[in-house]
């Protein structure tokens, strides 16, 4: 089955509709879906290697418009946003956590937008701490670019042999991703 939705994913990712698929992605995972749009970014550049820079772009620039629809969602609806720092474990109130984000805002944006942690809990938790607009766009995009640019440069310049690799044990590789992300989220919570 893993191997029938591989080979469906690579098929998708080729078609004419998928630059829009990974818009919608993108932009969505900024703010609310829970998906990482370098599931469809890695397969669309190792489909069509020659467009990698263009789908960086496409990532870019969603992820940037949906990040701005998080920070809007933690700046005007803050109980959502209170909800959200609870679920967080900083139930302590807002006035501590803005305190705290006045101090490391830039930080949280620069590391967490180069991981694979929920992009979404810093847009919106950027909103909610009424952090400047500027600099959150700024740090968006120098963040999410360099994300998304290096996936495709790796990609676009190594791509058969990780391509290659990666269908070969696709069972492995697709447990050892699943592995790392789980402990980068235990370790964010832990943290």
């Amino acid at each position: 089955m893993l191997r029938r939705t591989y080979d469906w994913m690579m098929r998708l990712c080729a078609s004419r509709h998928a630059p829009a698929g990974l818009f919608a992605v993108a932009f969505a995972e900024s703010s609310f879906f829970p998906v990482p749009p370098d599931l469809m970014l890695a397969p669309m550049v190792l489909a069509r290697r020659e467009r990698a820079y263009w789908y960086a772009l496409i990532c870019t620039v969603a992820s940037v418009l949906g990040g701005l629809l998080g920070y809007a969602i933690g700046y005007y609806l803050e109980p959502v946003g209170h909800w959200l720092l609870a679920l967080m474990g900083h139930a302590e109130g807002p006035e501590v956590f803005q305190a705290w984000f006045a101090k490391w805002g830039l930080w949280v944006i620069l590391i967490k937008g180069l991981t694979p942690i929920p992009y979404k809990l810093v847009t919106i938790t950027s909103g909610l701490a009424h952090f400047s607009l500027p600099v959150f766009i700024a740090a968006s995009v120098v963040t999410r670019g360099a994300r998304f640019f290096l996936v495709a440069f790796l990609l676009k310049h190594y791509g058969p042999p990780i391509r290659e690799f990666v269908e070969k044990r696709l069972t492995l590789v697709t447990s050892v991703v699943a592995i790392v992300i789980i402990a980068i989220v235990v370790a964010w919570k832990v943290l």
